[in-house]
């Protein structure tokens, strides 16, 4: 039976893995194309199933999977790659579930789909199946404390703001806006998970800003990447 004693390791479960260049973060919006086998299947057995799937950040790999290299060799010119073998894919260990909110079919092959970042998890092990799909034994992170902005951060959620309202004035659909409500502008989490997602910093501080299981602490460094890079509110 699940232990449900306070303090228990979370439970784990195999979820199937989505690779990405970039990072996921809790509440954010991830637009995706899907037209790859593996996950044309995986992403339309979630959807109907309503079940997440897990975004882990890439460290070797591209977004689109590559057949395995030949070895160089003699006859390395002549010998392509036994079927069913891949170039080498890698990721982080944290990562973020995401929910299917939208999903479209606009021809055969394609998938038009929107996703919204739940929970962070953390990967105990993973394995690749034989056509490609990852799927990762994971383990649940706590949510962010709810933490509320200090007065000496509050230009982070005064910048945010304004700059929200510059976008919204220059754009006519308003589900294009890169955040959408609710908007909990008091929430050290939230403020800082969605600076992540506007800053031009490096998919390497976004996951170290997301693994980081202090949501003050996060929205400090948010704040100094913001000094460094000389953001005015617009």
């Amino acid at each position: 039976m699940p232990d449900d004693t306070p303090g228990a390791p979370p439970l784990t479960t195999m979820t199937p893995l989505f690779p990405l260049q970039s990072v996921l973060f809790p509440g954010g919006l991830l637009p995706l194309r899907i037209f790859e086998v593996r996950y044309l299947d995986m992403i339309g057995r979630c959807y109907k199933a309503g079940e997440p799937f897990g975004v882990v950040c890439l460290t070797e790999g591209g977004d689109v999977q590559q057949p395995a290299t030949p070895q160089p060799g003699p006859a390395a010119a002549n010998d392509a790659a036994p079927p069913g073998t891949y170039a080498p894919e890698a990721f982080h260990e944290v990562g973020t579930l995401a929910v299917i909110d939208k999903l479209s079919r606009p021809q055969s092959g394609l998938m038009i789909v929107r996703c919204t970042g739940t929970q962070r998890f953390r990967l105990r092990r993973s394995e690749r199946l034989k056509h490609g799909l990852w799927m990762g034994e994971i383990e649940l992170i706590a949510p962010d404390a709810n933490v509320a902005v200090p007065d000496d951060l509050a230009a982070t959620r005064s910048g945010l703001q304004k700059l929200l309202l510059n976008i919204e004035r220059s754009i006519e659909d308003p589900s294009q806006m890169p955040l959408q409500a609710p908007y909990l502008w008091d929430d050290c989490g939230w403020l800082a998970n969605r600076w992540c997602e506007l800053l031009p910093l490096a998919n390497a501080v976004k996951q170290r800003f997301m693994a980081l299981d202090n949501p003050l602490l996060r929205l400090e460094l948010v704040a100094d990447a913001l000094e460094q890079i000389g953001f005015k509110a617009p």
